[in-house]
């Protein structure tokens, strides 16, 4: 990391440069917004928009789970329940009658509940209150090489299952007409997003991580005109409007992750716009 912060120091001709945390969310940034960008896609395809939501909730009681197991990583605990999670909500929403939005309301409020029963038991949720909001800011480098081999995992997977997953947002008995196993792949879809959403959720926070994983998608699908490009845009929006935001948090003293959502909600209803118009 020495090397990356006296490059960045000699070559980036800015103030934010100077700072080591400054330096550490930029990086964090540049790898945590392809991710959203890429996962978006199909979660917008698929009618998923609250999915990631009703992770980003669960995340309490993954905590919650952690503190009465005496996990003391909680990171660990964390993505298990989420990934857990996302595999009930999953089959439930196959199997059931009940509609996928339906479905993830339920599992969302009560996962809700159930965590912030457990952690404000005694009076101990304030310690946990931080999780609502993220803080980029405070990502260590041994966190950013996590967050690297995850953006490796995540594009090397989705090389493989990317064409798979299209065919079944578009049509889900014609992908199993063509021999695709759609169980499967939902389920590694939703698996991978579980661990990218609960990996994100400390520094992006529970109130934020939805819209950063939909945004990006929600715009690109405004100006795009195949999947190529839909994916292309997704990624690139995710990537600009995120840097924007984290340095225009640095010099008007705001709130990261609020001012890159925020930034990501400027560019959604500039497509939108360009669209109508």
């Amino acid at each position: 990391m020495n090397v990356i912060y006296n490059f960045a120091e000699g070559v980036l001709p800015f103030a934010w440069a100077d700072y080591k945390f400054m330096v550490n969310a930029f990086i964090a940034i540049l790898l945590i917004a392809p991710l959203m960008g890429i996962l978006g896609t199909m979660a917008v395809n698929n009618k998923m928009a609250f999915f990631s939501d009703a992770l980003g909730h669960s995340a309490f009681t993954g905590i919650a789970l952690g503190v009465l197991l005496g996990i003391h990583n909680e990171t660990i605990s964390l993505i298990a329940f989420g990934v857990f999670l996302a595999l009930v909500i999953t089959r439930v929403k196959n199997k059931g009658k009940a509609s996928s939005d339906t479905v993830i309301s339920v599992f969302s409020s009560t996962a809700v509940a159930v965590g912030l029963l457990v952690l404000s038991y005694g009076g101990g949720f304030s310690k946990y209150s931080a999780y609502l909001v993220g803080d980029i800011l405070s990502i260590s480098a041994l966190e950013i090489l996590g967050l690297l081999i995850t953006l490796i995992a995540v594009v090397i997977i989705w090389a493989f299952i990317y064409n798979k997953l299209l065919i079944i947002s578009i049509n889900r008995e014609l992908a199993a007409s063509r021999g695709v196993k759609t169980a499967l792949y939902e389920n590694i879809f939703v698996i991978v997003v579980a661990v990218v959403v609960m990996l994100s959720i400390k520094w992006v926070g529970i109130l934020l991580i939805n819209s950063l994983l939909i945004l990006p998608a929600a715009s690109a699908r405004n100006i795009a005109k195949n999947s190529r490009q839909y994916l292309a845009s997704s990624v690139a929006i995710s990537v600009i409007c995120s840097v924007c935001g984290l340095l225009i948090s640095f010099y008007a003293d705001t709130s990261a992750g609020a001012t890159v959502v925020t930034v990501l909600a400027v560019v959604f209803f500039a497509t939108y716009l360009f669209r109508k118009k």
